[in-house]
Protein backbone atom coordinates (compact mmCIF):
# COMPACT_ATOMS: atom_id res chain seq x y z
CA UNK A 1 0.00 0.00 0.00
CA UNK A 2 1.29 3.23 -0.97
CA UNK A 3 2.32 5.76 1.75
CA UNK A 4 4.69 8.94 2.79
CA UNK A 5 5.70 10.26 5.95
CA UNK A 6 4.77 14.24 6.56
CA UNK A 7 7.96 15.58 8.59
CA UNK A 8 9.14 18.71 10.28
CA UNK A 9 12.77 19.01 10.21
CA UNK A 10 15.51 21.51 9.69
CA UNK A 11 18.96 20.70 7.59
CA UNK A 12 21.08 21.60 10.43
CA UNK A 13 24.19 21.39 7.79
CA UNK A 14 22.50 24.45 6.22
CA UNK A 15 21.80 26.08 10.06
CA UNK A 16 25.24 25.35 10.93
CA UNK A 17 26.49 27.30 7.28
CA UNK A 18 24.33 30.17 7.95
CA UNK A 19 25.29 30.77 11.53
CA UNK A 20 29.51 30.49 10.15
CA UNK A 21 28.16 33.12 7.24
CA UNK A 22 26.70 35.25 9.79
CA UNK A 23 29.74 35.40 12.37
CA UNK A 24 31.32 36.26 9.54
CA UNK A 25 29.41 39.23 8.64
CA UNK A 26 29.36 40.63 11.72
CA UNK A 27 33.02 40.77 12.18
CA UNK A 28 33.55 42.62 8.92
CA UNK A 29 30.48 44.73 9.11
CA UNK A 30 31.32 48.61 10.60
CA UNK A 31 28.12 48.89 13.02
CA UNK A 32 29.61 45.48 14.53
CA UNK A 33 33.26 47.13 15.26
CA UNK A 34 34.15 46.51 18.62
CA UNK A 35 31.29 44.79 19.63
CA UNK A 36 30.89 41.32 21.53
CA UNK A 37 28.12 39.91 18.49
CA UNK A 38 27.85 37.09 17.59
CA UNK A 39 26.18 33.42 17.29
CA UNK A 40 26.93 30.54 18.87
CA UNK A 41 25.61 27.00 18.20
CA UNK A 42 25.18 24.04 20.22
CA UNK A 43 23.29 21.28 18.59
CA UNK A 44 19.53 22.63 17.79
CA UNK A 45 19.91 25.66 19.88
CA UNK A 46 21.09 29.09 18.48
CA UNK A 47 22.14 31.51 21.37
CA UNK A 48 22.59 35.46 19.85
CA UNK A 49 24.75 37.52 21.66
CA UNK A 50 24.98 41.72 21.65
CA UNK A 51 26.25 44.60 23.31
CA UNK A 52 22.53 46.06 23.05
CA UNK A 53 18.81 45.25 21.88
CA UNK A 54 19.46 47.40 19.17
CA UNK A 55 22.21 45.12 17.81
CA UNK A 56 20.60 42.17 18.85
CA UNK A 57 17.62 42.65 16.31
CA UNK A 58 20.79 43.38 13.99
CA UNK A 59 22.20 40.34 15.07
CA UNK A 60 19.03 38.36 14.27
CA UNK A 61 18.05 39.87 11.07
CA UNK A 62 21.61 39.05 9.63
CA UNK A 63 20.88 35.16 11.03
CA UNK A 64 17.73 34.99 9.10
CA UNK A 65 19.03 37.13 6.12
CA UNK A 66 21.82 34.23 5.58
CA UNK A 67 19.16 31.39 6.91
CA UNK A 68 16.63 32.40 4.03
CA UNK A 69 19.84 32.23 1.34
CA UNK A 70 20.59 28.96 2.22
CA UNK A 71 17.16 27.91 1.81
CA UNK A 72 16.28 27.16 5.81
CA UNK A 73 12.88 27.76 6.23
CA UNK A 74 12.69 31.06 9.11
CA UNK A 75 9.79 28.80 10.65
CA UNK A 76 11.73 26.53 12.45
CA UNK A 77 13.24 28.76 14.46
CA UNK A 78 11.48 29.77 17.49
CA UNK A 79 12.97 32.38 19.78
CA UNK A 80 13.50 32.82 23.44
CA UNK A 81 13.20 35.86 25.53
CA UNK A 82 16.13 38.40 25.66
CA UNK A 83 17.86 37.96 28.47
CA UNK A 84 20.52 40.62 30.06
CA UNK A 85 24.01 38.94 31.41
CA UNK A 86 26.96 41.16 32.74
CA UNK A 87 26.90 44.62 31.82
CA UNK A 88 24.94 45.82 29.60
CA UNK A 89 25.54 43.04 27.03
CA UNK A 90 22.30 41.01 26.30
CA UNK A 91 21.38 37.51 24.82
CA UNK A 92 18.98 35.60 23.14
CA UNK A 93 18.21 31.71 22.73
CA UNK A 94 16.97 30.38 19.32
CA UNK A 95 15.59 27.14 18.90
CA UNK A 96 16.05 25.52 15.74
CA UNK A 97 12.68 22.69 15.68
CA UNK A 98 12.92 19.43 14.88
CA UNK A 99 9.94 16.99 14.54
CA UNK A 100 5.84 17.78 14.62
CA UNK A 101 4.94 17.78 17.86
CA UNK A 102 1.70 15.88 19.05
CA UNK A 103 -0.95 18.94 18.71
CA UNK A 104 0.59 20.27 15.62
CA UNK A 105 0.50 16.58 14.30
CA UNK A 106 -3.23 16.17 15.61
CA UNK A 107 -4.15 19.12 13.37
CA UNK A 108 -2.89 17.22 10.29
CA UNK A 109 -4.80 14.21 11.11
CA UNK A 110 -7.57 16.32 11.25
CA UNK A 111 -6.95 18.30 8.10
CA UNK A 112 -6.80 14.86 6.05
CA UNK A 113 -10.07 13.53 7.73
CA UNK A 114 -12.09 16.35 7.30
CA UNK A 115 -10.79 16.58 3.60
CA UNK A 116 -13.01 13.18 2.34
CA UNK A 117 -9.79 12.05 1.00
CA UNK A 118 -9.51 8.17 0.48
CA UNK A 119 -6.22 8.34 2.62
CA UNK A 120 -5.42 7.65 6.01
CA UNK A 121 -3.23 9.35 8.56
CA UNK A 122 -1.68 7.90 11.65
CA UNK A 123 0.43 9.77 14.47
CA UNK A 124 4.28 7.95 14.25
CA UNK A 125 6.12 9.51 17.10
CA UNK A 126 7.18 13.28 15.22
CA UNK A 127 5.86 12.87 12.22
CA UNK A 128 2.60 11.37 10.55
CA UNK A 129 2.47 8.69 7.76
CA UNK A 130 -0.49 8.88 5.46
CA UNK A 131 -0.91 5.69 3.54
CA UNK A 132 -4.00 5.12 0.26
CA UNK A 133 -4.77 2.78 -2.12
CA UNK A 134 -3.54 5.33 -5.07
CA UNK A 135 -0.43 7.35 -5.61
CA UNK A 136 -2.54 10.26 -7.41
CA UNK A 137 -4.91 10.00 -3.71
CA UNK A 138 -1.60 10.70 -1.75
CA UNK A 139 -0.16 13.49 -4.05
CA UNK A 140 -3.28 15.26 -3.62
CA UNK A 141 -3.22 14.80 -0.05
CA UNK A 142 0.48 16.46 -0.36
CA UNK A 143 -0.71 19.25 -2.24
CA UNK A 144 -3.70 19.69 0.55
CA UNK A 145 -1.33 19.76 3.19
CA UNK A 146 0.80 22.48 1.39
CA UNK A 147 -2.63 24.62 1.13
CA UNK A 148 -4.32 23.76 4.36
CA UNK A 149 -1.47 24.04 6.92
CA UNK A 150 0.89 27.15 5.99
CA UNK A 151 1.91 27.72 10.07
CA UNK A 152 4.18 24.70 9.94
CA UNK A 153 7.40 24.31 7.03
CA UNK A 154 6.33 20.21 6.44
CA UNK A 155 8.35 18.27 4.25
CA UNK A 156 7.27 14.62 2.53
CA UNK A 157 9.65 11.89 2.72
CA UNK A 158 9.92 8.16 2.65
CA UNK A 159 7.37 7.65 -0.06
CA UNK A 160 6.49 4.36 -0.80
CA UNK A 161 4.91 3.01 -3.74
Amino acid sequence: MPSFDVVSEADMIEVKNAVEQSNKEITTRFDFKGSSAKVEQKEAELTAYADSDFQLSQVRDVLINKMSKRKVDVRFLDEGKIEKIGGDKVKQVIKVKNGIETEDAKKIVKVIKDSKMKVQASIQGESVRVTGAKRDDLQAAMQMLRKDVPDMPLEFNNFRD
